[in-house]
């Protein structure tokens, strides 16, 4: 028999100073069987960061086939940007800079040997897609208290990260690299 996606449900409170964006926001995620706290808060967080008109989670709860872990959809469906969490192949990157006006890949590890294996890779726009590296110790403290049902709080500034999570708070950079 099949294992059953978990739900996790998250009310997060969000103040998004580098973009001004400020949203109460509540949103559920499916744990698929084979994804891992981290992964799953990678999402979380990559939907946070990129939060505007159109976002949204893709329907597996996983990066599966043609769709993005998360992505902006315009009115008429088309992406205009497609949000990839851990790091994709080259063939991924290729067809998502194809479908989408922007591309961008949210990590909980350095990203530094992925991208030095990319770099000689065909990736359509590859130059203009960030990876985004989130603070790792970030990451594995938010696992460690993950409950199924979560408030939170998220406040960006500088790209970097403050979260109160269980009256406990949290906090850690984002770092942005690039292919080449």
């Amino acid at each position: 028999m099949a294992l059953s996606s978990t739900i996790y449900s998250f009310d997060v409170d969000l103040a998004d100073a580098d973009r001004g964006v400020y949203e109460t926001l509540a949103l559920r995620l499916a744990l698929h069987p084979s994804e891992t706290a981290e992964h799953l808060l990678t999402r979380l967080l990559a939907y946070c960061l990129e939060y505007e008109e159109g976002i949204a989670f893709s329907k597996g709860g996983v990066s599966e086939g043609d769709e993005p872990a998360v992505s902006i959809k315009d009115p008429t469906g088309r992406f205009r940007a497609w949000i990839e969490a851990g790091i994709p192949d080259a063939a991924r990157l290729h067809r998502a800079a194809k479908a989408a006006g922007r591309v961008a890949v949210y990590t909980p590890e350095d990203p530094t040997r992925a991208l030095r294996r990319l770099a000689g890779e065909t990736i359509h726009r590859a130059a203009e897609i960030p990876f985004y590296a989130l603070d790792p110790v970030l990451i594995a403290a938010l696992a460690a208290q993950l409950e199924r049902r979560q408030a939170l709080s998220l406040s960006v500034s500088g790209r970097h990260l403050y979260l109160t999570v269980g009256g406990r708070s949290l906090d850690g950079a984002v770092v942005e690299h690039r292919l080449g």
